[in-house]
């Protein structure tokens, strides 16, 4: 077969580290434009990207050439030192380690789109922490939650 053909939608959520509120609205759209475009620079498919003051979500195609963990390295690094570059926080910005990935099919982009559109009026009603664990028991992830969430600085 001379092509690949693919489909994969994933949804990705990293926090701030120790989840500080620090993403302000006067620079946020311009780091959400920031990570959609590393995402496209990967050969990936940017979908929508949002979030909140402690939080981000990332809807996109993957190119099945491209692992979910150097993307994640990729996206989280470059977005990170421009925050630091532009000195848009007072000290020196970082994101928590790891991430959340989910997996979604074509019948339910439109829901994801939505639902991540949507997160500051989402989380008037539900806090990271609760979203996040939601999201692991919604797909079985197994988890230990003395490792999700780091110890407030």
């Amino acid at each position: 077969m001379a092509n690949t053909y693919h489909q994969i939608y994933l949804q990705t959520v990293f926090a701030v580290k120790y989840r500080n509120a620090v993403i302000d609205k006067s620079w946020q759209s311009e780091l959400f434009a920031v990570i959609g475009n590393l995402i496209n620079e990967t050969g990936c498919k940017t979908i929508i990207v949002n979030g909140v003051e402690d939080h981000v979500h990332c809807f996109l195609g993957l190119k099945p050439v491209v692992s979910v963990s150097e993307l994640m390295k990729t996206v989280k690094a470059k977005s990170s030192k421009h925050i630091n570059d532009h000195s848009l926080t007072p000290e020196r910005f970082e994101w928590q380690e790891g991430y959340g990935v989910f997996s979604y099919g074509q019948s339910q982009i439109d829901n994801v789109y939505k639902y991540i559109q949507n997160q500051e009026e989402h989380h008037k009603k539900q806090t990271f922490e609760q979203e996040y664990l939601n999201f692991l028991n919604k797909f079985n992830v197994p988890y230990d939650e003395q490792y999700i969430f780091k110890e407030l600085a």
